[in-house]
């Protein structure tokens, strides 16, 4: 009786499989004459395509010259907006070209999907007008984005506390560092935020509060050693970043020793993260394979989705010595039935100087057997070699990363799996 049942449910998933594929395949009939219009035409070259004519309700201006004058443009079958349905997260893939350079790949990203930024403008007109719809221009200088005028001379804690990931508990010098480094503004280089003019002040605002991402990229650029994806600019509300290279998932099945070394890297990547020289914690709140993209040619794991990230200031916690503030943080492992799970604290993580969040997150989400991703068991370092598996060393570090089993034995184990790693991939450094 089940495998009848099951059989019947088989045969129904293939009809509706069909049917879809089919009407589909009638739509994009019926539309010849759009779908060839969407292949000769540069819909990057157009205001309300990009949004711009939203702004100040958008995320800057500094790439607009670039994207009217036609350096860029969609690739392949991305200039079907009939397959925007299928696209929810809003990324395309595009050529930029510059005349003496050549044309290059690069990500433009809407930074929320269709019904996310459709939302952003209710809520502005909302606050603004108390109707669900109105002038956006007119609407934005009745915000909270609007309420630091030109007289305001910083961007202040008080101010943005709680408004995104990037800044649920931030400091002074956070802020400094996030004003002086914008870059959608002409003028930056100051820390001073009546420098910005009153648009790019709400820009900056708006941005904060929907998806940080871009502040994030421009606060810790990948020029510097950072490991993110490199900015490179904004119109209206499409931003554009650097083509990093396929996402870490494409390399789930790679030779051993590839994914020994991409291992090892993410685990570095989660020491930068929690121990660097500037004593900004930045903790990864959402990590899953296609968060995180390889570049082709140096092989560098680089993250490519940074929009929930906590920053925390290592200086202003031993500063203030909040409870507790020195006493080692241990996440706890989260045994949950979905993919890429992750249990934390965002108050704990802004208020201790040593904290594992980090290593537990990359270990459990990526790299142990814990980690699930689409349908898949076993992490990135499943199926490794016998003498590997039978020496039993990986196996128990990884274990004790995930789901520690002594006290700070995440601490311990975290560091020894980074040099345990370095080892069998010859990266010794």
């Amino acid at each position: 009786m089940l495998r009848l049942v099951s059989l019947k449910f088989g045969r129904l998933y293939r009809y509706v499989k069909l049917l879809f594929a089919a009407s589909l395949l009638v739509v994009m009939l019926l539309n010849t004459h759009s779908l060839l219009a969407s292949f000769q035409r540069n819909e990057l070259t157009e205001r309300r395509f990009l949004s711009l004519n939203k702004c100040p309700a958008c995320f800057g201006t500094s790439w607009c010259r670039k994207f009217m004058n036609g350096q860029l443009s969609f690739e392949g079958w991305g200039r079907l907006r009939l397959l925007d349905f299928f696209n929810v997260k809003n990324v395309h893939f595009a050529q930029y070209g510059e005349p003496r350079e050549g044309s290059r790949r690069v990500v433009l990203k809407r930074l929320g999907s269709n019904q996310e930024l459709a939302e952003l403008d209710q809520k502005i007109c909302k606050r603004a007008t108390g109707r669900p719809r109105c002038d956006l221009i007119q609407a934005m200088y009745k915000t909270d984005f609007a309420r630091l005028n030109g007289d305001v001379r910083l961007l202040t804690p008080d101010v943005v506390e709680g408004w995104s990931d990037l800044v649920h508990c931030p400091s002074q010098r956070l802020l400094d560092r996030l004003v002086r480094r914008y870059a959608e503004t002409k003028d930056s280089g100051s820390f001073l935020l009546k420098n910005l003019k009153d648009t790019e002040r709400m820009q900056l605002l708006l941005t904060l509060a929907f998806n940080p991402e871009p502040l994030v990229l421009q606060c810790f650029p990948s020029d510097e050693g950072w490991p993110f994806a490199k900015y490179l600019g904004a119109c209206g509300r499409m931003v554009a970043v650097n083509y990093v290279g396929e996402e870490l998932w494409s390399f789930y099945n790679a030779p051993w020793e590839k994914r020994v070394d991409l291992a090892w890297q993410l685990m570095e990547i989660a020491e930068q993260l929690t121990n660097n020289d500037f004593e900004f914690a930045l903790y990864l709140l959402d990590v899953s394979f296609d968060n995180f993209a390889v570049g082709p040619r140096d092989g560098k794991v680089i993250i490519v989705d940074a929009e929930n990230v906590l920053v925390a200031d290592k200086k202003l916690i031993k500063q203030n010595k909040p409870e507790n503030w020195d006493v080692w943080y241990e996440s706890k492992f989260d045994d949950c039935d979905k993919e890429a799970c992750l249990s934390f604290s965002k108050d704990i993580l802004c208020s201790r100087t040593t904290v594992d969040h980090n290593y537990y997150a990359i270990c459990q989400n990526l790299l142990s057997s814990h980690a699930t991703w689409r349908g898949t068991s076993g992490g990135l370092l499943h199926d490794p070699p016998a003498e590997v598996a039978k020496d039993g060393r990986l196996g128990t570090l990884l274990d004790e990363c995930a789901n520690p089993k002594k006290r700070y034995g995440r601490f311990k184990a975290a560091k020894e799996l980074r040099e345990y790693l370095a080892q069998l991939s010859n990266n010794v450094r």
